[in-house]
């Protein structure tokens, strides 16, 4: 080829081809293939012996550059890519193609990098879509002539243009890829934060919680390492209280930490994520003062982050995780990190809170269990121990009075008996198991019978009769065995009444007792636990309960409740 204008049709039987060729361009999305092909295409066009794909970031910057022309041992042996520096920098800023017949005479020019093929002429088309520019074409060393044509320049130019929308396409693709793997990592730590949720929520213990909940963590993430420290009772300590993984010495040189103290006392000092690069550490082996366990650092793991699991009312403890990747923990990872230890700081929390509460429950339970064994069995007993007493004293004097006396201690014994067994069978938890309603009164009636031995009369419709959902029978079972501890412990009561019916709305049960009564004007329903707890589960089934009491005239309970689940 020589350096002569092309004739007209040879221009166009160009273009055509160039046309064919490059609408192949425009179906490929991988941005670096496609850079190879416009530079294979673009050499072919204009017999170049060397051409060159630049691509540019959104900063302008030279970022992606691929050569065609040279072995991948020339390319090697060269001493650094292109840094944007000369005609290639010229060719950056403009708007308009660079053509030079010798690159060595253009004022731009800043020569090659050492190991660099010499080359001579020289052809740069800014690869443009509107006002952006994309990228550049640079074509080097014409073959069989001394230097590019303007017919190659138009060629080239056109070439370009196909090129822009073909980068263009493969951006926007690479963007939408990008943007879809996003959103399909998101949906998968959204599920994983779904099945932590459900550990969480099961409350087997903060122990086998934080177990489960570390093992989910490293297997979705990969992760070598997973530790976590709990804050003591004193408030100043974080103990380590779980470790999993390789190797199996800990993090750290030490397993109790101070705010402040080493890289786990930081992240709690901060309330903030600490990455560490072990990397660096072990260029700079003086930094360990962050107290990393030796094995780790001979280790392949590379990175440490510790996040602090806060809780509503402060930070409960520190999570660390290590991993071995080259490049983990980016910023994806790091704010799905901090979302779980957020998650593990409040269900520490709520699960300590919960142990408080159920300590404080059984502490107050015994408080009153004590009060009432003080106020009535203790006292009982201690008037039997009174009564044989007296009746020591008469033993030699007056027999009949003694008989009389020790009569009385025994009667006085077995009401104490009848009393404890009475608060044994208020204490033991009690089910409506695999048996219908009026069954489940009835075995309640008769264990009251046997722990009392009051009189009772129970009576109602078969069950099959009486049409009762599941959830209103539990509520009245429960209601009953309330209302038969109340007797029991309270009402000194000869006989009770109970009675089951139902209408075409409701399941009604009433609860007399013949018993020393009481004043419901002066006694309120929350004073006495057992009478709250009815009204409680009464309402909590969509229904109510009526007492009607006076002292001396006895106590009726009247419950009903809707045949329909509300």
């Amino acid at each position: 080829m020589d350096t002569s204008t092309l004739t007209r049709e040879q221009l166009e039987e160009r273009l055509v081809a160039l046309h064919r060729a490059s609408l192949e361009l425009v179906q490929e999305i991988s941005p670096e293939v496609l850079m190879e092909r416009i530079a294979t295409l673009a050499l072919e066009q204009v017999g170049a012996r060397y051409c060159a794909v630049g691509i540019l970031d959104e900063d302008g910057s030279l970022a992606k550059f691929i050569p065609i022309g040279m072995t991948p041992e020339e390319v090697r042996r060269i001493a650094h890519p292109p840094r944007g520096k000369g005609l290639i920098g010229e060719l950056v800023q403009s708007r308009q193609a660079i053509r030079v017949a010798d690159i060595r005479s253009h004022p731009r020019s800043v020569g090659f990098p050492a190991h660099h093929p010499p080359m001579t002429s020289f052809l740069g088309v800014p690869i443009r879509i509107g006002e952006e520019q994309l990228g550049q074409i640079y074509l080097t060393d014409k073959l069989n002539a001394a230097e590019f044509t303007a017919d190659d320049q138009a060629v080239i130019e056109m070439l370009a243009s196909y090129a822009a929308v073909a980068l263009s396409n493969a951006r926007l693709v690479q963007k939408l890829t990008e943007r879809e793997a996003a959103l399909l990592r998101r949906n998968e730590n959204l599920g994983l934060l779904n099945e932590m949720a459900t550990t969480l929520a099961s409350a087997v213990g903060v122990d086998l919680t934080l177990d489960r909940a570390l093992g989910q963590i490293m297997d979705y993430l990969k992760l070598e390492v997973g530790e976590i420290y709990l804050r003591q009772d004193d408030g100043q300590h974080f103990q380590l209280v779980l470790h999993r993984g390789t190797p199996a010495e800990p993090l750290w040189l030490k397993d109790e930490f101070q705010a402040g103290e080493g890289f786990v006392g930081q992240a709690v000092a901060r309330s903030q994520p600490k990455l560490l690069d072990l990397d660096e550490l072990r260029r700079e082996p003086s930094l360990n003062g962050y107290l990393i366990n030796h094995a780790v650092l001979q280790s392949s793991i590379r990175k440490v982050v510790c996040l602090p699991l806060n809780g509503p009312s402060g930070i409960f403890g520190v999570l660390c995780v290590a991993s071995s990747d080259k490049d983990p923990f980016d910023e994806l990872e790091m704010q799905f990190l901090s979302a779980i230890s957020f998650w593990l700081g409040t269900a520490v929390e709520n699960m300590r809170l919960n142990v408080q509460q159920r300590r404080l429950a059984v502490l107050e339970e015994r408080e009153r269990i004590g009060m009432d064994l003080h106020d009535g069995v203790i006292q009982d007993i201690y008037a039997v121990g009174l009564t044989l007493e007296h009746a020591r004293l008469l033993l030699d004097d007056d027999p009949a009075a003694t008989r009389q006396r020790i009569d009385q201690a025994i009667s006085d014994l077995n009401s104490t008996i009848r009393d404890i067994r009475a608060y044994i069978l208020d204490l033991r938890p009690r089910k409506l198991h695999e048996e219908n309603l009026m069954d489940g009164l009835r075995r309640l009636v008769a264990e009251f019978r046997a722990n009392t031995l009051l009189e009772v009369n129970l009576s109602g419709l078969p069950q099959e009769e009486l049409r009762i959902p599941a959830a209103a029978a539990l509520a009245l079972f429960h209601i009953c065995q309330e209302a038969l501890a109340n007797i029991a412990k309270h009402a000194r009561a000869r006989h009770v009444s109970m009675n089951l019916w139902t209408t075409s709305e409701r399941v009604l049960l009433e609860i007399s007792d013949d018993g020393r009564g009481f004043d419901t004007a002066k006694t309120q329903l929350s004073l006495g636990h057992g009478l709250a707890n009815m009204q409680t589960r009464a309402h909590n089934a969509g229904g109510d309960l009526e007492v009607t009491s006076e002292p001396g005239r006895g106590t009726t309970i009247l419950v009903w409740l809707p045949l329909i689940n509300p």
